[in-house]
């Protein structure tokens, strides 16, 4: 048998392949051998030739079907492709099966066995009618998990049966695929983030309104070039003609910092605050992508995606470097570092642009260290759990604690929004610009011939 490929091992003449086959008579098989034995005992006390014979057939009949069926050799071809190969948790995908007959010889009955995690869902199997020669039979079943990981899927098993019954192996196929569940993700409003600023081009717009038409590096014409673009100055200068080179729009850039801190969280389970951390971490990430920034997921422990240094959407491999960073997120789990150092040096290496970051609990010391990541970036806007509420609920000493936390961070300069069980990151998002908008309308008002300390925004 095989895989999209080659046969499998041929275990004909293998004796511990044969000592397994005997392992596989089943219950039918079993009781033929056993009374057989028994009969042919009897005759030889009894004497009866006639007895005898009866129980040489019923114990000759499940060694013959062993033999006949481990002699037995289908060439058979599977394959299984996933629709899609990364879902959601708690949507579904479909597993396509499909086996072809690669023999000059028909198959008989076969029963196909895929193997998956329980967590995806029971077991699939399935009976194939006989397979002619050349021939394949295709089938497919759902899976589906509320728990986000990486799932393998396989290998393939086919349990092939004698006409009567009285055996059953099981060959297995080698090959496998894995299923990756990322976190749920929720469409978030478009509203303006303080400090934001647009995605494309608008850094590169504003500088060439301050730098004025002079700084313009103009290129030799080329045929083809729209004669709208020829700076005549240049061509003046330089005796020939000259247009301006194409703009290159820059990407205004994202960071999206995940506390992954074991410290930080209280409670396990699909409904933990570290699971909504997780899927709104990945919210932020689709959604900021959608928006034409170039966006980054970085950890409390350092960890960059994709890479060090770099940005998802700064390139052409975006759907690549998105799709890479939602498997990450698949897969994070709790750190066993106990602050958020490690970021902060990966943070201040320049200006970042605009910081979201999703916070567990925060104590003095972490809450300055994350105080000091605002100094790196445009604008930073903190989500910060109140974890403790998420599993013993909301009580005085609690939100006096998270106001403590919140305010440190405002204080700051950050729009820090405070996270309750059960709360909407779509209106948190809302929450958060509104509350941005409110402290860059004060820093305006209580300003004399200055600017605040913000950068635009898109709408």
């Amino acid at each position: 048998m095989a895989a999209g490929g080659p046969p499998a091992m041929d275990d004909r003449d293998d004796k511990g392949g044969l000592r397994a086959a005997l392992g596989g008579l089943t219950t039918r098989g079993r009781s033929f051998l056993a009374a057989g034995v028994a009969a042919a005992v009897c005759a030889y006390v009894l004497g009866q030739g006639d007895l005898l014979r009866v129980g040489l057939l019923l114990a000759v009949l499940p060694l013959v079907c062993v033999t006949v069926l481990f002699r037995t050799r289908y060439r058979v071809a599977g394959t299984r492709r996933l629709s899609p190969s990364r879902v959601p948790a708690g949507a579904e995908a479909r597993v396509h099966l499909r086996m072809d007959n690669v023999a000059r010889l028909p198959t008989g009955l076969l029963m196909l066995q895929d193997r998956v995690p329980y967590v995806l869902g029971p077991r699939p199997r399935f009976v194939l009618d006989r397979v002619e020669a050349g021939g394949r039979r295709e089938v497919s079943y759902r899976v589906r998990s509320d728990l986000r990981g990486r799932y393998p899927l396989g290998p393939l098993q086919l349990r092939l049966s004698d006409p009567f019954g009285m055996c059953e192996l099981t060959r297995s196929f080698s090959a496998y695929d894995t299923l990756v569940v990322i976190p749920r993700t929720e469409p978030l409003p478009p509203v303006r983030l303080a400090g934001e600023a647009s995605g494309y081009g608008e850094g590169r717009q504003r500088s060439l309104a301050l730098a004025g038409e002079d700084d313009v590096i103009p290129r030799g014409y080329r045929h083809g070039d729209d004669l709208r673009r020829v700076h005549w100055r240049s061509t003046a200068r330089y005796g020939e003609l000259m247009v301006r080179r194409e703009e290159q729009p820059q990407r205004a850039r994202c960071t999206v910092l995940l506390d992954t801190r074991r410290i930080g969280y209280q409670g396990t389970g699909p409904d933990s605050a570290f699971e909504w951390a997780v899927s709104g971490a990945a919210s932020a990430l689709v959604h900021m992508l959608e928006r034409g920034f170039a966006v980054r997921l970085l950890t409390d422990d350092g960890t960059s995606v994709p890479g060090e240094g770099g940005f998802a959407g700064s390139t052409q491999d975006t759907a690549e470097s998105a799709g890479l960073m939602m498997d990450t997120l698949a897969v994070v789990d709790h750190s066993e570092g106990g602050g958020l150092a490690r970021a902060y040096d990966v943070l201040r290496g320049g200006n970042e642009g605009l910081l979201i970051a999703f916070l567990g609990e925060l104590d003095d010391e972490q809450a300055a260290v994350t105080a000091r990541m605002r100094q790196r970036s445009g604008g930073a806007v903190a989500f910060v759990l109140d974890s403790a509420a998420w599993v013993h609920g909301r009580t005085p000493a609690s939100d006096a604690a998270c106001e403590r936390r919140l305010q440190l961070l405002r204080e700051a300069g950050w729009t820090a929004v405070p996270v309750r069980p059960g709360t909407d990151l779509a209106r948190l998002w809302q929450q958060a610009s509104h509350q941005g908008s409110l402290t860059q309308s004060a820093a305006v008002g209580g300003t004399t011939g200055g600017t605040t300390g913000f950068s635009g925004g898109w709408s």
